[in-house]
């Protein structure tokens, strides 16, 4: 996480680390659709058309925030 940016509800997010298991590569984008603790999110990955294909806890320290707009 950038020390600046507090993740939080429906925040797009990417993957700093692969979880191969689960067929996510470095990068993937998600959203947080939940903050399951003070460490822990439930991040969706949707394809192109919208469908969910992995909903995944992840560990804070795994994602970044990502921006559309500047600060």
């Amino acid at each position: 996480m950038t020390r600046k940016a507090k993740p939080s509800l429906l925040n797009a997010v990417a993957l700093l680390s692969a979880r191969p298991r689960k067929k996510l590569a470095r990068g993937q984008v998600g959203t947080i659709v939940e903050l399951l603790d003070k460490q822990t999110a439930l991040v969706e990955f949707s394809d192109n058309n919208g469908a969910a294909f992995a909903i995944e806890p992840c560990p804070l320290r795994d994602l970044i925030v990502l921006h559309s707009q500047p600060a």
